[in-house]
């Protein structure tokens, strides 16, 4: 659909003319200063003869040896006078011993003897207090411009806005560079659409929205979203993240507000877009401080801007939080933010589309296939994708390639998934023939069971804190799971430890991940999905944490003690359950899992066709299709 030129939006009539800038002069007074200050401490003393110090009895020796020209005395009986050779001596006459012997001694030596009246050193003095002064003088501008600072502007800005304005020159970043997400850029398009053309919604009686926040996991691309509209709008737009606003001055937070606020007006229509709202939007009265916190008085400032008594702004408030169970309640109430727009994880369709916007510029080899690589990173968020991209790259540079295959692909997934592949980690004999079964005992019941993943990997090779991986992908993206894939999740997950216990009659360390993913799973299924018949058709919320209940008290659980003494047995009978399961399985399969473990051992990873050609060699039909590809990882 072709799209009309519209005609921006009026200059405004009377536009508020910038402060006059100060004199160029002023930048000069300070150093000024400075260098008077020290021309006055040191130049004196640098101009001035030297000074040798003489007692009473040296000054009388030598004027008995006529080595003494002058010698001028105050009535205070300090002494300076001048030596024959033309250095400067100073001395002290002992007036309390009345000593008479001076006077004759300095005439016979021709001595020439002048008096001085003791009084005060006007001009020394005032150059001693001068430099303090200019000191006084000093602190006292300073604490003027820092007054006038926290009013909003002054020495270092304390109280203006840090939003970065864009309006002539804008982001390249468009909502065609944003991948997926159509309902989400169509929620936004629509703002910048209000603010381009208002009269469209006036004429129908809409109202555009005064806010809109995006909330959703980290990495989704909330702020490339904002930088999407940066781009696209042909309106002044004003972004800052929520930490700017706080400082350690209080007042600060709620001078930036407003005057962020005021700089927005007078470029209306405008829109402010504030990242990490969390920042400074959270709860109210939560944790020790109370409502005078600095925090609060700036969220309090944010609220009164957005929904106070002027209505016709013309300024749309964009935000993007993680938190958004974290945010004020009145923050986030129509008339202030009317819309809540979610940006979840990208779908498998969305996936591929994101590989393909970062693997733009770069060198493909024709073995890579992206949609299968999206179907490999269910879970995975844009940020996540890009790592794995740029992962990929790095480790054909690192194997002096320029072109990006299938197996750096897998590798850098890996590398996100599990970690970096130690190398220097080599397990003993017996720790890797333990591994071995344990990832085969993982492989195969994920082949036997009916609705477990398919598997596309298995290996031995340590990395990060996994001794061993099996990963599974589904054949599908689920959304809905039924309680026969659940149960059968339950028993790959305790597949390893059945293994050992097959093999070896004994369990190790190596279940502990795998215990803890299976225990969590099992209590979810008997609080929230109602699949326990002991308890019945009953879900229970966790408990809010304490630090947004407001109360230093810890988490409530939703239900009484002989609830979770019930809640405890049926997760425990869940997973024994699971684990009989599992071991029947694998007993009845044991020369698989010794075929598969050699295999292992022997090759260090296998894919999923080795798992499905083990079983057939047993004659055991696996229920599982061969073409398959790789998602859930169990390690050790």
């Amino acid at each position: 659909m072709s799209r009309t030129a519209k005609p921006g939006p009026p200059p405004d009539p009377a536009p508020k003319q910038p402060p006059p800038a100060p004199p160029a002069w002023r930048r000069w007074l300070i150093p000024l200063a400075l260098l008077l200050t020290l021309a006055l401490l040191f130049v004196p003393n640098l101009w001035s003869n030297p000074v040798s110090p003489l007692s009473y009895t040296e000054l009388l020796s030598k004027v008995d040896r006529r080595q003494v020209a002058s010698v001028t005395i105050d009535s205070d009986g300090a002494m300076n006078g001048t030596l024959r050779d033309g250095s400067h001596f100073s001395s002290q006459l002992p007036t309390a011993l009345e000593d008479t012997r001076l006077a004759p001694r300095l005439q016979a030596a021709d001595v020439e003897v002048n008096g001085e009246k003791a009084g005060t050193a006007w001009g020394g003095l005032l150059l001693g207090l001068l430099p303090l002064a200019l000191l006084v003088a000093f602190f006292a501008w300073t604490g003027r411009q820092t007054q006038r600072a926290f009013s909003g502007g002054g020495l270092g800005g304390f109280g203006r806005s840090k939003a970065k304005v864009i309006d002539a020159e804008r982001p390249k970043t468009r909502f065609a560079d944003v991948a997926g997400y159509e309902g989400v850029k169509q929620e936004i398009g629509e703002v910048v659409d209000f603010l381009r053309d208002p009269g469209k919604y006036a004429a129908a009686g809409a109202k555009g929205p005064r806010g809109v926040i995006m909330v959703g996991p980290p990495g989704t691309g909330k702020t490339l979203l904002g930088r999407a509209v940066a781009g696209e709008a042909a309106v002044p737009f004003l972004a800052i993240t929520g930490s700017a606003f706080v400082e350690m001055f209080v007042g600060v937070g709620a001078s930036r507000v407003r005057d962020l606020f005021e700089e927005a007006r007078r470029r209306a229509p405008a829109i402010i877009f504030i990242d990490e709202l969390d920042a400074v939007g959270s709860r109210r009265g939560v944790g020790l401080a109370g409502g005078h916190e600095e925090r609060e008085q700036t969220l309090n400032q944010l609220l009164a801007e957005m929904d106070g008594f002027d209505q016709s702004s013309g300024v749309v408030v964009l935000a993007a939080t993680n938190r958004p169970e974290a945010l004020d309640r009145a923050l986030l109430r129509p008339g202030r933010f009317d819309r809540q727009v979610t940006v979840p994880l990208p779908n498998q369709a969305e996936r591929a589309a994101i590989l393909a916007v970062h693997a733009r510029g770069k060198r493909l080899a024709p073995d890579v296939d992206l949609l299968r690589l999206a179907r490999a990173t269910p879970g995975f968020s844009g940020a996540d994708l890009a790592n794995i991209v740029n992962e990929a790259a790095i480790n054909a540079v690192r194997a002096d390639r320029t072109i990006i295959g299938r197996s750096d692909l897998g590798a850098a997934r890996d590398r996100v998934l599990l970690g970096r592949r130690e190398t220097s980690n080599a397990l003993l004999p017996e720790e890797r023939h333990s591994v071995a079964i344990h990832e085969s005992g993982h492989a195969l019941l994920a082949a036997l069971c009916e609705h477990a993943d398919p598997v596309d990997k298995v290996t031995i090779l340590p990395a990060g804190m996994a001794l061993g991986a099996t990963e599974q992908l589904p054949e599908a993206e689920r959304h809905l799971y039924s309680e026969g894939y659940l149960t059968d999740q339950l028993t790959v997950r305790l597949g390893g430890r059945a293994a050992e216990l097959v093999v070896f009659g004994q369990g190790s360390t190596g279940a502990v991940n795998d215990l803890t993913g299976a225990t969590q799973l099992a209590a979810r299924m008997v609080t929230q999905f109602g699949l326990s018949p002991v308890l019945g058709p009953v879900g229970y919320e966790s408990g809010e944490p304490a630090f947004l209940s407001g109360s230093g008290e810890p988490a409530v659980r939703p239900y009484s003690e002989q609830t979770q003494r019930k809640v405890d047995e049926e997760v425990a009978r869940l997973l024994r359950d699971a684990e009989d399961r599992a071991i029947g399985l694998l007993s009845r399969h044991r020369p698989a899992l010794e075929r598969l473990a050699a295999e292992l051992r022997e090759h260090e990873t296998v894919d999923g066709e080795t798992v499905l050609n083990v079983l057939r060699a047993e004659g055991e039909p696996a229920t599982t299709p061969p073409d398959v590809t790789a998602v859930a990882v169990h390690n050790e």
